[in-house]
């Protein structure tokens, strides 16, 4: 059980595990506000990737490419996302506005290819 949501979207119960897999901390947010079980930026796009990238839409497929090439260096935390997914929801948060194209649906889809 996996799902994305917005940092800046409310918290709520059936979020389950929240997880950031933001590098950088979201503008104008507390930790309270957040509420997030764990940060997780070393599962992140690398600060270099992130910077080229800079979420212009036609980069995505490029963008995607190379940031499941990073997440092959981070095989253990994505085994880790997928096995706490597989005992219950586990909701991976985010900041960016792109609700489609953004590293947590990279990742998303990594760890549901772990998880059949």
């Amino acid at each position: 059980m996996l799902q994305l949501k917005r940092v800046y979207e409310p918290a709520a119960r059936s979020d389950g595990r929240r997880i950031l897999v933001d590098r950088l901390w979201p503008r104008g947010l507390t930790k309270e506000k957040a509420a997030l079980d764990e940060w997780m930026k070393e599962i992140a796009p690398s600060t270099e990737l992130r910077r080229w990238f800079a979420h212009d839409p036609d980069k995505w497929p490029e963008f995607r490419k190379r940031y499941r090439q990073e997440l092959r260096a981070h095989a253990d935390l994505v085994r880790e996302i997928a096995t706490r997914a597989s005992r219950g929801r586990v909701t991976l948060v985010y900041g960016a506005r792109d609700e489609l194209r953004n590293e947590a649906v990279v990742l998303a889809a990594v760890v549901r290819s772990k998880l059949k």
